[in-house]
C-alpha cells in the first residue's frame, strides 16, 4: 500500500466527523479522510459524479447507516452489487446496536460492523483501534483488484 490511505467517511453527524477527523489526525498513517453526508453523496463520490468527478477511489469506506436521502445499507447494497467497487472493504461505524441492523450490514457483506461509543474518549478509541487494525495490519486490496 502507498503512503497514503484515501478514506471516505459517510457521516451526517457534525460531531461525529469532528471526533473521527481528531481521532485520524493523531493516528501513525498518513491519510486523506473525504466526508460526504448522505448516501447520495457517497454514491455519487464512488462512482465519481458531479461535484466528485475527481474524487479518488478510496481504499476504505466508513459507513453511517442513519443517513438521509439513502440509507447506510441501501449504499451497502448498492456499493458491492458493482464488480468495480465491491473490493473496496466497508466498515458499518453507527450507534446502532440492533441485531437486525448487524445482520443486515453481514448480508449485505460489510466487512466489520463498529458500534460508536457515546462517550467522545471511547469514540476517538474506537477509531484509532479502526486505524491501526485496517491500515497496519489488514492488507488491502489494490484498486485494480
Amino acid at each position: 500500500m502507498s503512503n497514503s490511505v484515501d478514506i471516505l467517511l459517510v457521516e451526517d453527524n457534525p460531531g461525529d466527523v469532528r471526533l473521527t477527523e481528531e481521532a485520524f489526525k493523531d493516528g501513525r498513517l498518513a491519510n486523506n479522510l473525504h466526508v460526504v453526508t448522505d448516501g447520495i453523496e457517497a454514491l455519487d463520490f464512488l462512482y465519481q459524479r458531479g461535484e466528485y468527478e475527481d474524487a479518488p477511489r478510496p481504499d476504505l469506506v466508513l459507513l453511517d447507516l442513519n443517513l438521509p436521502r439513502k440509507n447506510g445499507d441501501e449504499v451497502l447494497e448498492d456499493l458491492k452489487d458493482d464488480t468495480e467497487l465491491a473490493s473496496i472493504p466497508v466498515i458499518v461505524l453507527t450507534s446502532s446496536k440492533a441485531e437486525e441492523d448487524i445482520v443486515t450490514s453481514y448480508q449485505l457483506h460489510a466487512n466489520a460492523y463498529l458500534t460508536k461509543p457515546v462517550d467522545p474518549d471511547e469514540f476517538v478509541d474506537v477509531v484509532q483501534s479502526f486505524e491501526r487494525f485496517w491500515l497496519e495490519i489488514v492488507c488491502l486490496p489494490p484498486e485494480e483488484a
